[in-house]
């Protein structure tokens, strides 16, 4: 085969055998070697130009002359967009290509919406479905929702009612559902801190008359009773949550906003839920009645075996409700800690089990009644760090009417502190300070005894007789006797004391008492009372809420109470 024949062979074009020599400034041809054959060895000697300036080739063949065409550059073939190297060009034409293209676009986004719309529709569904799990109650005094911006008060309950598999061996299986567990959650406007105020089931309270729905909205008013345990304020006489709430009120002096109320089977589902609660105690137990068997030490909780810690009361301290309740609050603090742990937050399993449990345990009122009320709640309270969260009870005696005391009534000298710090929206952990630096200053130095204060009292309150009942509270409960009504003022929002320079002593005196911010002290003059004599201005305001309640929460001081905190482990003794 001669050059050309190879150069064709191989899809090389003859032409391009010709290269320019740089050194001779000739073309040479240039075999490249094949099978068989060797390369054209040595230059070449330069092809005579001629015939319009195509260059002749060698004399060979017979000495026949062959005309080879000039050099000229090789074109690479054209390939696809989706050719590789040497491969042979789609005949497809572009158009087509594109519209398969657009096609497979479009099927892609369809589908991806198709994922969207479905995963949307799941959401919704089962939003709808833990929805239908709350059970919510219609009750007289419960508020219609919550701000964000407001103290929350909550009466959590839990029923002693036996339904639910395994219930009826806890005492009382046709129980109504009493009160048996009972805490009062107020969490603090500003969100820093929470108070747990335990009410214990054997206290006795006088309960009022209540009022409570029918199916149909109607209203049936329940006469009260005095002189019996505070779990029947619940379920006796077919009392709804509502008559619970109203009796806190009376007992306490502090509105519920709403209630929570849970039977065995919520302890059961929600300590399993979060896959335990971690409990301490100090000692073995072995409770026949509760069937709780614990080595001393550590131990997970959930299911039976929690519930069956939370009802015995023949293991603790002096086996009676007052023990129990303490070993409550621990469980509840345990729990408190779990919830809010990355464990659980971050767990989609333990989140979507916590979701069912509580929406199927819990019964609330209207205003909670919802999943995005529930919601809320649960971001607002969030806020609240676990060491802000403090557990305490209410302060109680034995019961001095019974020879051999198995109820308790409120020791109202230590009670009263508590109940004031929870109206005022003040901390037993003491978190908050909000008086200013300067005005703090007022209330610091030396106070007079409360027989040397001299205050004429006005009502600027807008509330009747406020002037006069704060009169009969001074005179009668606080030992300031040189105090004088004097009538009523001009609305103002705010209660306020002027005093003289001289009366400092005094002024600081009658705000410890009342519990007066230091903004309501104005230094300026004094007066003259109904003796004649100096005395400084105290004028009612708006903020007034009613003799022996400290007027502002930021000045009252956290009551010196027994109390634990939600961020510590305690181990029942």
């Amino acid at each position: 085969m001669d050059a050309q024949g190879r150069g064709r062979a191989e899809d090389i074009d003859p032409a391009d055998q010709w290269v320019l020599n740089p050194q001779t400034g000739d073309y040479e041809l240039r075999l490249a070697p094949s099978a068989g054959q060797s390369a054209v060895p040595g230059p070449r000697r330069a092809a005579p130009r001629g015939n319009g300036g195509r260059a002749e080739g060698r004399r060979g063949d017979g000495g026949s002359r062959r005309e080879v065409p000039p050099q000229r550059r090789r074109r690479a073939p054209q390939q696809s967009q989706d050719q590789g190297p040497g491969r042979r060009r789609s005949r497809q034409p572009l158009k087509k290509r594109k519209s398969r293209a657009k096609k497979i676009l479009l099927w892609t986004a369809g589908g991806m919406a198709m994922v969207v719309v479905v995963g949307a529709g799941a959401a919704y569904w089962y939003w709808e479905h833990l929805n239908g799990n709350i059970t919510a109650q219609d009750v007289v005094g419960a508020k219609n929702g919550f701000a964000k911006d407001e103290a929350i008060n909550i009466l959590v309950i839990g029923t002693d009612k036996r339904t639910g598999k395994g219930n009826g061996g806890y005492g009382d299986k046709g129980s109504v559902g009493h009160a048996d567990t009972n805490v009062l959650l107020h969490v603090s406007k500003d969100r820093t801190n929470a108070t747990a105020l335990s009410i214990p089931r054997d206290l006795i309270v006088d309960v009022p008359d209540c009022q409570v729905k029918d199916k149909n909205g109607s209203l049936k008013t329940i006469k009260g009773t005095p002189n019996v345990r505070f779990n029947t304020s619940l379920g006796q006489d077919d009392r709804d949550a509502g008559c619970a709430m109203k009796t806190v009120k009376s007992v306490t002096g502090i509105q519920p906003d709403h209630f929570m109320m849970a039977d065995f089977n919520a302890v059961k589902t929600l300590s399993s839920a979060v896959g335990g609660v971690n409990v301490c105690v100090a000692k073995d137990v072995n409770d026949p009645d509760s069937h709780l068997k614990l080595d001393a030490g550590t131990h997970n909780l959930q299911g039976e075996q929690a519930l069956a810690f939370l009802r015995t009361r023949h293991s603790f301290g002096n086996q009676g409700d007052l023990d129990r309740i303490k070993v409550q609050q621990q469980f509840l603090g345990s729990l408190a800690r779990k919830m809010s742990s990355s464990d659980t937050l971050t767990n989609p399993r333990k989140l979507t089990s916590l979701a069912e449990a509580a929406t199927k345990a819990l019964t609330v009122d209207r205003g909670l009644g919802s999943l995005n009320s529930l919601k809320d709640l649960a971001l607002e309270m969030k806020k609240v760090p676990p060491k802000n969260l403090s557990f305490t009870t209410v302060p109680v005696v034995d019961n001095p009417a019974e020879p051999t005391p198995v109820t308790v009534v409120v020791n109202k000298p230590a009670a009263e502190p508590v109940f004031n710090a929870i109206k005022s929206d003040v901390s037993l952990t003491e978190t908050k300070k909000k008086a200013k630096e300067k005005e703090a200053a007022k209330l610091k130095g030396p106070k007079a005894a409360a027989s040397e204060v001299r205050v004429n009292i006005y009502n600027g309150s807008g509330t009747t007789g406020a002037a006069q009942e704060t009169l009969t509270e001074l005179q009668n409960n606080e030992g300031v006797l040189k105090s004088s009504q004097m009538g009523n003022k001009p609305h103002q929002a705010k209660t306020s004391l002027e005093y003289a320079p001289d009366q400092a002593d005094q002024a600081r005196r009658l705000a410890d008492i009342m519990g007066l911010p230091a903004s309501a002290l104005k230094e300026g003059k004094s007066e003259t009372n109904d003796q004649g004599l100096p005395a400084m201005t105290l004028v009612l305001g708006g903020d007034f809420k009613g003799a022996g309640t400290p007027v502002d929460g930021a000045s009252a001081k956290a009551p010196d109470v027994d109390k634990t905190t939600a961020d510590k482990a305690v181990c029942a003794k």
